[in-house]
């Protein structure tokens, strides 16, 4: 039998500064020695570990089988949905539809600029309001790659543009776990949430232009940029305060992808075909470097997206050529992924069927034999194996049926299964290790340690409030984990400190989804969907700075709203 404690050190601050360490490890080993991504996670589930039987007298044993269950959960569901998801992909490409696909969008525009925005940000924000835990990150990724964009540039732009929607996610899981878990109404933590993330949906689409072309791309795309930010903002806003927390990503991403479609039918940005003729350098430049792209990727460097000028024309002959039909084939497998996702999701007979078949497992040894400070068993020891509910279960159902429609011999499409396995298994390797740092630091009180310091600082606390969301995703690449840490911590700090504990949930909320580009995790699904394995982290350094900026304007946000000068934004 194992009690947290939150000072086991005597001092909390001591307490909190030695739990940080497997943090700062893993963070070091990424950002400033570039170790690849699975030998840092290692090194840190060891650091996490050592904190944990020294510092917090844990067990051994119960520090190695919360190891052990982080593992498996990192596998199943986390890398359960990725590999599906990428499978569904894998599916679309050997029948062939993938390059009507990639001419639909280019009939939207051929500008890169314009692309990044359409698919990375308004699609990505649609599979991520359906599936979530880096699914659209891996889909997307392997999308712009196939469109021109050079790996890295492709891994950072999608890993950014995964930002605004997080939230909301999963058909607004995170948010209903933080009511859940407090007490407090989702619908109003919802609404809190839908005027604190459209900020950072207003200027996101502006920030990948000036990603993927520098100022000079923001200067010529701003209208397209400034009008799909600006919808997705108002939609996610108007949905999430008067609609549906759950449809709010579906409502947003819908309507921002409209209004794309409506911008660029009435005026086109200039400066699209050098945009391309720049990408395809930095294309070039990496394929010549033969350490920039491994052969453990999931995408194909030499598919035949780089948009040369005979590319070009070749895409668009093909986007002349399509028909409606044509069209309407290509969107398949996307539109059945938001036809089941629905049905799974908000039709209460069939959602409430699939629930009903998950398998809840109490971790052997481990259950019942861990207690949080207060005394009371900790309630994440119990596994939940969700064989049939599971995002990755039902984009497995869905990518058989593609290859039913698309008439690929079921043969080529197990053999397809079987091969985007062994291409992921690196990175089933780093999210597994991951995970199960995530879980020793949580089962041993290393995180709610974190958390309690960081609390303590009185009113002070509505500024740092979105940092243990960050913190939170950053270590387990999901917004709900954060939400299942910390919402409740929030809401008790919030009590303590005199502020509006539903502001400060909705506050970790908001944190998790800028914490969510610089997850290893989620590095990880970036690296392997566009064929840089081992070098998570190199997008690490290219993505942290952008993380803490937006990190900063929330932080801002929520400190100006717990006070008069913004109050009036809220409910």
């Amino acid at each position: 039998m194992f009690q947290q404690e939150l000072a086991p050190l005597g001092s909390l601050t001591v307490s909190a500064l030695v739990a940080l360490l497997p943090l700062l490890t893993i963070f070091v080993l990424l950002g400033v020695l570039r170790w690849k991504a699975h030998w840092a996670g290692l090194a840190s589930l060891l650091v996490a570990i050592l904190v944990a039987v020294a510092a917090y007298r844990m067990p051994v044993g119960l520090a190695v089988l919360s190891a052990t269950q982080g593992a498996v959960f990192g596998l199943f569901p986390i890398m359960w949905i990725v590999f599906t998801a990428i499978w569904l992909y894998q599916v679309t490409v050997i029948s062939g539809r993938f390059e009507d696909l990639r001419a639909a969008f280019h009939l939207s525009s051929d500008d890169p600029r314009v692309q990044a925005i359409i698919i990375a940000f308004c699609f990505g924000g649609l599979l991520e309001a359906l599936a979530g835990f880096g699914a659209p990150v891996a889909i997307t990724g392997v999308m712009l790659m196939a469109l021109g964009f050079s790996p890295i540039r492709a891994a950072v732009v999608v890993l950014l543009a995964n930002t605004a929607p997080v939230a909301f996610g999963a058909i607004g899981t995170p948010i209903i776990t933080a009511g859940t878990l407090t007490g407090i109404p989702y619908q109003e933590i919802g609404a809190y949430v839908g005027r604190q993330t459209p900020l950072l949906a207003f200027i996101v689409p502006l920030l990948l232009v000036l990603l993927v072309d520098g100022m000079r791309g923001v200067r010529q795309t701003w209208p397209v940029a400034l009008a799909v930010g600006v919808t997705f903002a108002v939609a996610q806003f108007l949905s999430s305060n008067y609609l549906s927390v759950e449809l709010t990503d579906i409502i947003a991403a819908l309507a921002g992808l409209v209004a794309a479609v409506l911008i660029l039918r009435v005026w086109t940005p200039r400066g699209g075909d050098e945009a391309a003729a720049r990408l395809h350098g930095e294309y070039q430049a990496e394929m010549r470097d033969g350490s920039d792209v491994t052969d453990g990727g999931v995408a194909d460097p030499s598919g035949g997206g780089v948009q040369t000028q005979t590319a070009k024309q070749a895409l668009s002959a093909h986007s002349a050529g399509l028909t409606r039909g044509r069209i309407l084939m290509a969107f398949f497998p996307y539109l059945l992924v938001i036809v089941v996702f629905s049905l799974a999701k908000l039709w209460k007979p069939l959602s409430t069927f699939l629930a009903g078949q998950d398998v809840k497992i109490p971790w052997p040894g481990l259950d019942g034999n861990v207690l949080s400070s207060a005394g009371k068993p900790v309630t994440s020891t119990v596994y939940t194996f969700q064989w049939l509910s599971s995002p990755g279960s039902l984009l497995l159902i869905c990518g058989f049926i593609v290859a039913l429609v698309y008439r690929v011999p079921i043969g080529r499409a197990l053999a397809e299964l079987g091969a985007t396995a062994v291409k992921l298994r690196w990175a089933f390797l780093t999210v597994a290790l991951v995970l199960a740092l995530a879980y020793v630091m949580n089962l041993s009180g290393q995180t709610i340690t974190i958390g309690t310091w960081i609390a303590g600082t009185g009113a002070a606390f509505a500024f740092l409030s979105p940092i243990l969301g960050w913190l939170g995703t950053a270590v387990t690449g999901s917004d709900t984990s954060a939400n299942a840490l910390f919402a409740t911590l929030q809401q008790t700090a919030a009590q303590q400190a005199g502020l509006d504990p539903t502001l400060l949930v909705a506050a970790n909320t908001s944190g998790g989804v800028v914490g969510k580009m610089i997850s290893p995790q989620n590095l990880t699904i970036a690296a392997t969907s566009v064929g840089i394995v081992g070098r998570e982290s190199d997008l690490f350094r290219k993505t942290v700075l952008w993380s803490i900026g937006l990190l900063a304007v929330l932080c801002v946000l929520v400190f100006l709203q717990s006070t008069p000068v913004l109050g009036w934004m809220l409910p």
